[in-house]
């Protein structure tokens, strides 16, 4: 399967290689389903937009290509049958076609004086564009239809109808261009429209808008609190297909923003009323909800469920189009779980239903879509081994199937140029390229990623771009991971920092960017970031350079936090990078960084050169090793399950670099951990003499730039005290509680909520009228790596990541803000191997400059005299956080009955230590 394919698949690449030219300079589009409301009826010579969703694929910003097909009838056609039979295509995925009926639509109202009718042509046209990458051609479009309308001056029912629906075309353009405060103000002003018609269907639509802008401009508490609104407005309404529709439209937008259960809980309350209306639902309503649940579940991590979900959508699909579209998240699904066999089965199926399929864009996509999931399919086979690629017991992908794909993606790449679609073109040259890629054709690949990506930068896609740069400098190592082709190094170098740039300049845009629930943070965006540091600390047997360390160092805090942007689904706050020597001069920084074949440990010191060793062991190993002592601090287990685990773990990571520490006098020890890493207690590590936590204050933090370095003031030691003693929600009672805030309060002034009065309400507004710098939570509660999962308990709910964000928050600006959170009874969610990422999350959102937690939940009893030592070496002058932690935990680890790890290690401090 080394040789190059023959016959149509080198004269498809032959053609495709002449594609790229007079493209423009376009700008980037974002896939994200939209309803938009169509339907056309005349009425005082006005075109009106009444209550129809059309679930379709968006695109936005670009400057024009001109669309250059065959009018499809004759100009003669009066001007209403025009916009039907463009709505027809338009449906259909033919946008091409559709834009040229909407002008010849546009220009025969144009000369009549029909400047309303015009008007709502021109918007259907804006949307189209979007459709297209086209943005200054939909700008354009948008921006005469408004023009028209306001010069009509007409107050009647119809032409207020008509601006909500203008308004809220532009107002899905300024969001998709990143505008996301123009947006809101534009769909507020449409909702004022619908208001003027009492269109209700209008109105919930423009606040499901509005809730997405307001989401995208960070402003999630008021994006929840109108989501909420119109979930309780829909609730109103009895059953009907409107209330179906909207509820099944909010369902989605509660997906996108992260709210997965509300999401599935309003699914299949709109599903509910679908099969109550029986006969009145069309099957396609019944599909497309079924759909939205298999892909919400799927983001819940219910893998048999979304394919359960998948089925039956399938079977009430309304054709072949739609039946396909859902085989391929069906399909997309089967590759990721790793059910290679039912994949492969319905590979070939869908692969036999596209050729059956009328031309269209959907037709087009599909294919692509088809291809990437081949791709995913040969990856997966490659790492298997060695039945990949040749056919054989159909464990690997028989070279056959992979040239027939790439045969049929070559044609339809050119069907996608002819339609004017440059995202999709991007899209299919790099699919082809990445066929080309598993067959290890490197040449072919080049050529193919290099046209792919010149066309997303000249349609300045970047959420596509950075994919074919990633997939440029796999290529140049020709799948070597490390890289050890030696002249190619360079080259894959600036391929993957220029992928690592593009991501950076993305941020809180990667979600909003990639809202299908098939995009994959561990799969599309992790690896990109782990395989440039494995790149920048390979050298030709010499120490990797400063330059190079540092931009290391600065890779591996950008993916930390990558991580929890994609915890959060949005930008989870804004970071600025700073130096040690800037923040405590007697701290030392320590970045562990697993990779594939090696543990990477890169040393910063204040005022000195970074430090670099590693310990060449593949990734499977050090994982085993830090797996094996996490699992070693249990309360049964003796000093000799536990120990030698933990000087194992010292050896990697501190045993190099053990004698450059006190020289420079360091007091502090800051790591800024990696994957299993987060879940393990770094106090713990033994050098053979003491455990580090006797020499060191330690502390964890996702990465410098999020350090907001200021120490506590001691003369404002007041906290907020709050906490469970009874079983609730399920967790076991915690008797100690009531002693542990009892003697925390005898250290420091305080309020109290304990039990019934520790409420959400309650808290929220203690919060908000308190003055604390401090807020100690004595409660059960739970990190994830799911946000949805990662909460604390009060007594009548629980609170999670997010809720908790907005409550901590709600004061700020107005109050002090809180110095220190402790969580003093939480854990790591069992068996969720990224689980501390949720109490990284809780750290940075928090909004707290410190957060003290605990990797696993501890008895009560221990718990209680570690925290109540902690606030009495806080209390005194010149102890910082870190210290009085370690201070309290040594005091601890010294008691009879706490000297095993288990009591005193799971406590850590994250964010500031000073």
């Amino acid at each position: 399967m080394n040789g190059h394919w023959n016959g149509r698949i080198n004269q498809g690449l032959s053609n495709i290689q002449h594609l790229l030219c007079n493209q423009g300079w376009l700008k980037s589009v974002r896939f994200a389903l939209l309803g938009l409301l169509i339907a056309i009826s005349l009425h005082a010579g006005i075109a009106v937009a009444i209550g129809r969703t059309l679930d379709r694929q968006a695109a936005n910003q670009g400057q024009p290509i001109e669309i250059t097909s065959q009018p499809l009838q004759p100009s003669t056609i009066a001007p209403v049958q025009l916009v039907q039979q463009a709505e027809e295509h338009y449906q259909a995925g033919q946008i091409s076609e559709a834009i040229t009926l909407w002008q010849q639509a546009a220009t025969h109202y144009e000369q009549d004086g029909d400047r309303l009718n015009q008007a709502l042509v021109l918007s259907f046209l804006a949307a189209a564009y979007a459709d297209l990458g086209q943005r200054a051609q939909a700008n354009r479009a948008i921006a005469d239809s408004l023009v028209f309308i306001q010069t009509s001056n007409l107050e009647t029912p119809n032409a207020h109808l008509l601006r909500a629906q203008v308004l809220t075309v532009q107002g899905k353009l300024q969001l998709a261009q990143g505008q996301a405060v123009a947006a809101l103000n534009t769909w507020q002003q449409a909702e004022v429209a619908y208001r003027q018609t009492n269109d209700s269907s209008g109105i919930l639509g423009s606040q499901i808008n509005q809730a997405r802008a307001l989401q995208a401009e960070g402003l999630y508490r008021r994006a929840i609190t109108l989501l909420t609104q119109v979930e309780q407005s829909l609730q109103n309404q009895p059953d009907s297909r409107l209330k179906m529709t909207g509820l099944r439209n909010l369902g989605k937008m509660l997906r996108l923003v992260g709210n997965l259960a509300q999401s599935r809980t309003v699914l299949e309350q709109s599903l509910a009323i679908a099969q109550k209306l029986d006969d009145k639902t069309p099957a396609s309503d019944i599909s497309g909800i079924l759909f939205s649940l298999g892909n919400t579940v799927r983001a819940q991590g219910d893998t048999n469920t979304a394919l359960d979900f998948y089925q039956k959508a399938i079977a009430t699909a309304p054709s072949l189009t739609a039946k396909t579209q859902i085989e391929l998240a069906q399909l997309s699904l089967l590759v990721d779980s790793n059910q290679t066999a039912a994949a492969q089965r319905l590979l070939t199926q869908i692969q036999s239903q596209l050729a059956q399929l009328p031309p269209s864009r959907l037709a087009l996509y599909a294919q692509i879509d088809l291809a990437r999931n081949l791709v995913k399919l040969g990856r997966g086979a490659s790492v298997r081994g060695s039945q990949t690629l040749s056919g054989g017991d159909g464990s690997g992908l028989p070279s056959e199937r992979l040239k027939t794909s790439a045969q049929e993606l070559a044609i339809a790449i050119q069907q996608i140029r002819a339609s004017g679609d440059a995202r999709a073109e991007s899209y299919g040259l790099g699919t082809l390229g990445s066929l080309y890629e598993i067959t290890q054709q490197w040449n072919e690949a080049k050529t193919l990623t290099q046209q792919a990506l010149s066309l997303a930068q000249s349609i300045d896609a970047p959420d596509i771009a950075y994919q074919w740069q990633w997939q440029l400098g796999r290529i140049f190592c020709q799948g070597q991971q490390p890289c050890s082709l030696a002249g190619s190094l360079p080259n894959a170098t600036i391929a993957y920092g220029s992928a690592v740039k593009t991501l950076q300049s993305l941020r809180g845009d990667l979600v909003a960017v990639n809202p299908d629930v098939q995009f994959s943070f561990r799969e599309s965006v992790e690896p990109v970031y782990r395989q440039f540091v494995d790149l920048l600390l390979q050298s030709a047997g010499n120490a990797p350079s400063q330059e190079n360390l540092i931009q290391a160092r600065e890779t591996i805090e950008a993916l930390q936090l990558a991580e929890l942007d994609n915890f959060f689904r949005e930008a989870c706050t804004n970071a600025h990078p700073v130096k040690i020597d800037q923040i405590d001069p007697q701290a030392a920084v320590i970045y562990p960084i697993i990779l594939p074949s090696q543990l990477a440990v890169i040393l910063a010191l204040p005022n000195q050169p970074l430090r670099y060793f590693k310990t060449p062991l593949p990734q499977a190993e050090v994982e085993r090793i830090l797996t094996q002592m996490r699992q070693s601090l249990r309360p049964t287990a003796f000093v000799e399950d536990w120990l030698p685990s933990a000087q194992r773990v010292y050896d990697l990571l501190l045993r190099p670099i053990a004698a450059e520490l006190a020289p420079s006098q360091i007091k502090t020890l800051v790591f800024v951990p990696d994957g299993l890493l987060r879940s393990l207690p770094m106090a713990a590590l033994h050098d053979g003499q003491q455990y580090l936590v006797e020499k060191y204050s330690i502390v964890l933090t996702p990465g410098l730039q999020l350090l907001q370095a200021q120490p506590l003031e001691r003369q404002r030691l007041h906290g907020l005290l709050a906490g469970l003693t009874q079983a609730r929600g399920g967790f076991a009672a915690l008797p100690n509680v009531a002693v542990e805030i009892n003697q925390v309060k005898a250290e420091i002034s305080a309020q109290v909520l304990l039990d019934q009065s520790f409420t959400d309400r309650s808290l929220e507004k203690m919060i908000d009228s308190t003055p604390s710098p401090i807020v100690h939570l004595a409660t059960h509660g739970q990190f994830s790596s799911n946000a949805d999962n990662t909460f604390i308990l009060t007594w009548d709910g629980r609170i999670n990541v997010k809720q908790l964000d907005q409550l901590l928050r709600f004061r700020e600006g107005n109050l002090t803000p809180i110095e220190l959170l402790v969580l003093s009874a939480c854990q790591t969610a069992t068996g969720d191997k990224r689980a501390a990422l949720g109490m990284a999350g809780v750290a940075v959102r928090s909004g707290a400059r410190s957060t003290l937690a605990s990797l696993w939940s501890v008895s009560d009893r221990s718990t209680a005299s570690l925290m109540i030592q902690f606030y009495r070496e806080l209390g005194k002058p010149g102890v910082t956080k870190a210290e009085a932690l370690r201070r309290a935990q040594v005091s601890l680890l010294h008691q009879d009955d706490y000297t095993s790890p288990y009591y005193w290690a799971p406590f850590v401090l994250l964010g500031n230590w000073l």
